[in-house]
């Protein structure tokens, strides 16, 4: 009798611990390195330095205020987000599937990489770089106040500049769509 409310217990138990167990994708907190893995998504907490090599997600990467990303060679399938960061960088060979935000931070390059939706640095303070990149959307570079340089990118979409002091410098990008504002000389 005993043995039997054990087994009864345990199969009440083990049915219930199986329907409490999450459906979402993990998240994985980034302080320092991590190398070629495979992983879901990633959280850059705030204040802290993450350098990802050659590191492949299935999802995001978020980066948190103060905080700093250097992404060098990785594969992201969704995007590299970023608001009040101290420092983003998405470089060589890098491969986003979806864009690349960075918004009241400070600096961020993107730079040698391919980036299949849109990339947007919004009211920034320091040095922005976008160079060398195939994008598959557009470039957006609006309200920033550190300067940006836009040289030799391929842009399905538009070069949209706007309200930044001082305004970007660059040029020879290929641009599918319209060179607005700011860069329309770009």
């Amino acid at each position: 009798m005993f043995y039997a409310r054990f087994l009864m217990t345990a199969g009440i138990l083990g049915s219930s611990l199986m329907l409490a167990s999450p459906s979402f994708a993990e998240e994985r907190v980034c302080r320092g390195t991590i190398r070629a893995v495979t992983l879901d998504n990633v959280r850059v907490p705030q204040g802290a330095t993450c350098r990802l090599i050659g590191t492949r997600l299935k999802g995001n990467v978020v980066v948190k205020r103060g905080a700093t990303l250097i992404a060098d060679s990785v594969v992201v399938i969704g995007n590299v987000q970023a608001e009040n960061a101290e420092r983003v960088e998405v470089i060589d060979r890098s491969r986003i599937g979806g864009s690349v935000q960075v918004k009241q931070g400070n600096s961020a390059k993107v730079a040698d990489s391919k980036v299949d939706e849109d990339i947007q640095f919004e009211s920034n303070a320091g040095t922005l770089s976008i160079l060398r990149n195939n994008v598959g959307g557009s470039v957006q570079v609006f309200q920033n106040s550190g300067g940006a340089t836009i040289r030799r990118n391929v842009i399905d979409g538009n070069l949209q500049c706007k309200e930044n002091r001082p305004a970007p410098e660059g040029g020879n990008n290929v641009v599918q769509g319209n060179k607005e504002d700011q860069c329309r000389r770009l």
